[in-house]
């Protein structure tokens, strides 16, 4: 009985330390950033928030195949491909820059990401992030004209300026806005535009611990490019598998660049011009060689 009495005190000051670990923990005052607000540095077409961490390396491969209406003599479009590989690298917690070769009309690009705001909880919250997003992309294809009818190296340029702006309403909802701006040096026909600018939406949905539901959207501002061309819309399933996020999808898009499925979409969606496609992301911690 004695010993009893002895722990007790012993007991409630546990007891108390814990409940001020408690408090602390849960301190309302405190910042905190909201994170992974998307699993990966693509939604289906569109680039989102996220980088790659500081001094990391991300492989994509992302792979389109042909329309699922071009039947059966074409594999349902198995038998079409359009490939691009990429490198993106976190230089800081903020900056990212890539690199990528898409086999539609033998383009390279090159990006550049800058998190200029981050969502956060607590003390001075933030209800959005931020990311501006610029790129290059550079047309290589050979074209059958005499010498000096072929194409400058200015006239095959493309340039894609964003604005990414999310918001994680929850552990398992994010919605994403992009206004966008596409400038080509070079249109065929004087009525196309230089200038095309567009609207677009994502969102993330998740469903299981490692299973998520994406859909993206690009809506043409009215002008010939959107009497002429359609918005690309995707749907897909985000899986992720490890050390890397396994993407599936649907899209009335071929390209997988801003150059080609924001001004370029020629797909109806709802009457079967789908390509069925998937997005490989494989991260590597780059360390520097001491």
């Amino acid at each position: 009985m004695a010993v009893l009495l002895l722990l007790a005190p012993v007991a409630h000051a546990q007891t108390d330390l814990l409940g001020q670990l408690e408090k602390e923990t849960v301190d309302p005052q405190k910042r905190e950033v909201v994170a992974a607000t998307f699993k990966g540095t693509h939604i289906i077409n569109s680039q989102s928030v996220e980088n790659p961490g500081k001094g990391t390396m991300a492989f994509l491969i992302q792979h389109r195949f042909g329309t699922l209406n071009s039947g059966a003599y074409n594999f349902f479009g198995l038998d079409q491909a359009v490939l691009r590989l990429s490198f993106e690298y976190g230089l800081t917690s903020r900056l990212a820059v890539g690199v990528g070769r898409s086999s539609q009309e033998k383009t390279y690009d090159g990006f550049v990401k800058y998190r200029a705001i981050q969502q956060s909880t607590g003390a001075r919250a933030m209800p959005v992030s931020v990311t501006l997003f610029a790129s290059t992309a550079i047309n290589t294809l050979k074209f059958n004209a005499s010498p000096d009818q072929q194409r400058t190296t200015a006239s095959r340029m493309t340039y894609a300026y964003q604005a990414l702006i999310a918001r994680k309403f929850s552990p398992e909802l994010s919605i994403q806005l992009m206004p966008t701006l596409i400038h080509r040096n070079y249109v065929a026909t004087a009525p196309e535009e230089n200038d095309v600018y567009a609207l677009g939406g994502a969102l993330r949905q998740k469903i299981t611990k490692r299973t998520a539901l994406t859909a993206d959207y690009y809506y043409l501002f009215p002008g010939n490019t959107a009497s002429n061309f359609r918005n690309a819309l995707g749907l897909g399933v985000d899986l992720e598998t490890g050390g890397h996020v396994f993407q599936l999808h649907v899209t009335n898009s071929l390209g997988m660049t801003e150059k080609f499925f924001v001004p370029e979409t020629t797909g109806k969606f709802f009457s079967g011009d789908l390509y069925f496609g998937f997005t490989v992301a494989r991260n590597f911690t780059v360390r520097p060689q001491i």
